[in-house]
């Protein structure tokens, strides 16, 4: 086992991580800051996601050294049958085996459950799928922009903006992967109360559909239905950013005292005796014409103005930020989220505080992000290979990858 185990409440959990690009990697992301030892399986090639640029290293993009921190990397090729036994070997002495192959390529390669199962019978063994196994579906290809458009966010844009289209963020990735995350978090707790290994599905399309439906279930929810899916609030055309004096802002009374102290402060006083406005329910159904009465008031004055009155009377508000705001904003200052700290090959970077703390483990970068292999013969020496069995598959006796310099 590796020597430093430090750092986080699944301290002494071992994970073996064949995922690449997001979803995955971010969920082994979540698991590594709380402190597990992520052993991260890359083919020679390495995970796609290095190859991204902006990066001062070929294989070392900005976006993979914040996702992949606190992991440590090993290179198999797995189409070798000597590679393929060096990963039984990872596996027998591993807590945790997650991977998102389509359930037809897991079993090609011999790493379907059954198979993992009988070299470690107590494994948490994930599965993470664009489509779940049981399906139609459970072997087409699947990214974000496919599951947006399958799982209803796309159409939900059409609502807003008059065409189907893509939220500029990869959502469904994110959100599957904090799926896996909590899904391997659950079986573990199952497995320390006695409940053994066991085989855990993550597919991105179902997770995506339910989230979608938290608030679009509506009168659906029934049978026969009580009206069409869709949550008026949330579809709304006029719910957006606010064009203020000097520029966006969000504004958005929400309880009655809230609409209240927004009529008393526009003046718009004969809003409050209107029984469409009288509570949130019919509120809801009547919600454009506040939302119209919001952007028309909105221009009077400019943000700073907004922001002293709605944080005085506590309605919600925020100015639109854009990316760059976020490293100047006082909140995140205030808390540290963000820190300058130092790669020992790709020199100062900005990294991200584990959003989430806990009294006694405080949050810290226990190994920077990994270059292609650089762990290769420390974790293959942990599993007990000879040194002659690491060359055999190393080819090398110095495995870490080396680095072009890009300019």
């Amino acid at each position: 086992m590796p020597s430093d185990r430090r750092g986080g409440p699944l301290n002494g959990v071992r994970v073996i991580d064949l995922t690449n690009v997001i979803m995955g990697p971010f969920a082994t992301h979540i698991l590594a800051d709380l402190g597990a030892d992520v052993v991260k399986v890359e083919a020679p090639d390495g995970d796609s996601f290095r190859g991204y640029l902006p990066a001062r290293h070929a294989g070392m993009a900005g976006n993979f050294l914040h996702l992949n921190r606190n992991k440590r990397s090993i290179v198999l090729d797995l189409k070798r049958a000597e590679a393929r036994s060096a990963l039984d070997r990872l596996i027998a002495g591993a807590d945790v085996f997650v991977h998102a192959m389509r359930p037809a390529a897991a079993e090609r390669l011999g790493y379907a459950y059954e198979r993992v199962r009988g070299l470690n019978a107590g494994i948490v063994y994930c599965g993470a799928y664009g489509f779940g196994s049981g399906g139609r579906y459970a072997d087409k290809a699947a990214y974000d922009d496919i599951i947006q458009a399958g799982s209803g966010l796309s159409a939900l844009q059409e609502a807003m903006h008059g065409a189907p289209g893509y939220l500029p963020t990869v959502l469904c990735d994110k959100i599957a992967g904090q799926a896996i995350a909590y899904a391997i978090l659950a079986a573990l707790f199952q497995r320390a109360s006695g409940g053994g290994g066991q085989a855990v599905e993550v597919p991105m399309f179902e997770t995506m559909v339910e989230f979608n439906l938290v608030e679009h279930m509506m009168g659906a929810t029934f049978v026969p239905p009580l009206g069409a899916p869709g949550f008026n609030r949330v579809i709304s055309p006029r719910r957006k950013p606010y064009a203020t004096r000097d520029g966006y802002a969000c504004i958005l009374p929400y309880s009655d005292r809230n609409w209240h102290d927004f009529f008393d402060f526009t003046g718009r006083t004969e809003f409050k005796s209107d029984p469409r406005f009288a509570r949130l329910g019919v509120r809801v159904q009547n919600i454009d014409v506040l939302y119209a009465l919001v952007e028309e008031e909105a221009k009077a004055r400019s943000t700073a103005e907004w922001a002293a009155f709605c944080d005085r009377v506590s309605i919600p508000f925020m100015p639109v930020n854009a990316l760059d705001d976020l490293f100047e904003d006082p909140h995140l200052q205030d808390v540290g989220f963000f820190s300058t700290t130092e790669h020992p090959t790709e020199g100062p970077y900005r990294t991200q505080r584990r959003p989430v703390s806990f009294s006694t483990s405080p949050f810290e970068i226990r190994h920077h992000a990994p270059r292609l292999g650089e762990q290769t013969r420390e974790i293959l020496a942990e599993a007990g290979l000879s040194e002659t069995d690491i060359l055999a598959l190393t080819g090398d006796p110095d495995t870490t990858a080396s680095m072009e310099q890009i300019s």
